[in-house]
């Protein structure tokens, strides 16, 4: 996941931040990124079915907690950015969407489960 994360923000300043303002940049690669880790969650589910919803929401909770953990690693030790702006990427009212990527990295799990245990017609 993390190298597709990595990808899909190279896109991003490749790409986006050429053509459009920064706020627009980030709001398609976070869609771009959306769909990305969510073909390879799906891919992950198939070879690897999870046992119960509960695993499923396991799977996506540690997703959470790790790819938190790292977005403040990055940024506060890594980067050296103040706490405000690392925070300021998770404020919706601002026009910031990451905040629904981490919800799509949590449920999709229990989504793809789910999807994974209905009976082929």
């Amino acid at each position: 996941m993390l190298v597709l994360a990595i990808a899909n923000g190279a896109l991003r300043q490749a790409l986006f931040a050429k053509l459009v303002p920064e706020l627009q940049a980030h709001q398609l690669s976070t869609l771009t990124g959306s769909i990305v880790i969510g073909g390879f969650i799906w891919l992950v589910i198939r070879k690897w079915p999870l046992s119960s919803n509960r695993h499923a929401l396991m799977v996506g909770g540690m997703w959470l907690v790790l790819t938190v953990a790292f977005e403040f690693f990055m940024g506060l030790v890594l980067a050296g950015r103040p706490i405000q702006q690392v925070l300021s990427d998770y404020n919706v009212l601002a026009g910031r969407v990451w905040v629904f990527f981490l919800i799509w990295l949590t449920l999709a799990p229990r989504l793809f489960h789910k999807l994974n245990q209905r009976p082929n017609p």
